[in-house]
C-alpha cells in the first residue's frame, strides 16, 4: 500500500457513514426533495450525508480543505494543499425516483491532482477505490476487494460505448459526432453518472463520455480509472480534471487504446 493508506482507510470510514444515512433514506416515504437554483434536485439525504462527512473530516483531518456539492468550499488550514472533494449522492435524480444507481463520491486532491478516489454504491452492494500507485479495487466492502483493470478492446467495432444522455451533446454541437460513434461501436448504453466510469474501470465497457460535469462529479473517478489502467481527459485532451472548482468540466474516459480515436471524433464541436 502507498503513503495514502491512512487516507484510504478514512475514506472507507466516510463511506460507511454515508451509506448508513443514504440507505435509510432510499425509497423513504417521507423523503424531502427540493430544487436548487440550477433546478437540479437535492434531497434531505444529500445534505445529511455531506454534513456527516464534514463532521468526520473536521475530527480526523482538520487541516485539510474540503469542497462539497451542497455546502461549498472550506479552505485548507495546512500548507500542503490537500483538499477533499465530496459528492454526497451522485445520481440524485435516480435516488429520488427509487432507481438504485447512485453513489457517494469521495476524492482527495493534492493541489489540483486527484490522488485518491472512492465510490460507494450501497444499493448496488458495490464499492470501488484507488490511490496513486496502489491500483484500483472493487468489492462489496473494504475487506473483500479485488483488483480491477480496463479492457483490452482496440477496435470501435468491438467496443461498448457509454454516455450519460444526448441533450448535453446536442447543446454542445456534438450530437452528430455522438450518433456516428454510437453507430460505429458494437454496443451503446446510457448507464450515466458514476456507473459508466466504474464499469469501464472493471473492463465491462470500453468508453464513457460526458460533456458537462462539476469537479465533485469527476474527482473521485479519476484515480480509479487511471489506476485500473485507463485514460481520462476532458474533451480537449487535457488530463482530467482540468480547472478549479468553478470550472465546467467534461470527461472522456477509455481503456486507453480507444482514446485517440474517440478524442478525434468528439474533441471539436460542430461549427454553427
Amino acid at each position: 500500500m502507498t503513503g495514502y493508506a491512512d487516507d484510504l482507510a478514512l475514506a472507507h470510514t466516510l463511506a460507511d457513514a454515508a451509506d448508513a444515512i443514504s440507505t435509510a433514506r432510499f425509497r423513504a416515504l417521507d423523503l424531502r426533495v427540493e430544487s436548487k437554483p440550477d433546478l437540479t434536485p437535492v434531497s434531505d439525504a444529500d445534505t445529511a450525508v455531506e454534513r456527516s462527512i464534514r463532521a468526520l473530516l473536521a475530527a480526523h483531518r482538520p487541516a485539510d480543505g474540503l469542497l462539497g456539492e451542497e455546502y461549498g468550499a472550506q479552505p485548507a488550514a495546512g500548507p500542503d494543499g490537500r483538499r477533499w472533494v465530496i459528492d454526497p449522492i451522485d445520481g440524485t435524480k435516480n435516488f429520488v425516483r427509487g432507481v438504485p444507481v447512485w453513489a457517494t463520491l469521495i476524492a482527495l486532491l493534492e493541489g489540483d491532482r486527484p490522488v485518491l478516489g472512492l465510490v460507494s454504491a450501497p444499493a448496488l452492494g458495490r464499492r470501488w477505490w484507488a490511490a496513486a500507485g496502489a491500483g484500483a479495487w472493487a468489492g462489496p466492502d473494504r475487506d473483500s476487494g479485488e483488483p480491477i483493470h480496463v479492457s483490452a478492446v482496440r477496435d470501435l467495432a468491438d467496443a461498448s460505448f457509454c454516455y450519460s444522455s444526448l441533450t448535453g451533446w446536442e447543446a454542445d454541437g456534438r450530437l452528430d459526432a455522438m450518433l456516428g460513434l454510437m453507430r460505429d461501436c458494437w454496443r451503446s448504453r446510457a448507464y450515466g453518472d458514476f456507473y459508466g466510469y466504474m464499469l469501464l474501470a472493471e473492463g465491462a465497457l470500453d468508453v464513457m463520455v460526458e460533456p458537462e460535469l462539476s469537479l465533485w462529479d469527476v474527482a473521485a473517478l479519476v484515480p480509479i480509472v487511471r489506476e485500473a489502467g485507463g485514460t481520462i481527459t476532458d474533451l480537449a485532451g487535457t488530463p482530467a480534471p482540468a480547472g478549479g472548482p468553478g470550472t465546467e468540466h467534461s470527461a472522456l474516459a477509455s481503456n486507453g487504446g480507444l482514446h485517440p480515436d474517440i478524442l478525434a471524433r468528439l474533441g471539436r464541436p460542430a461549427e454553427r
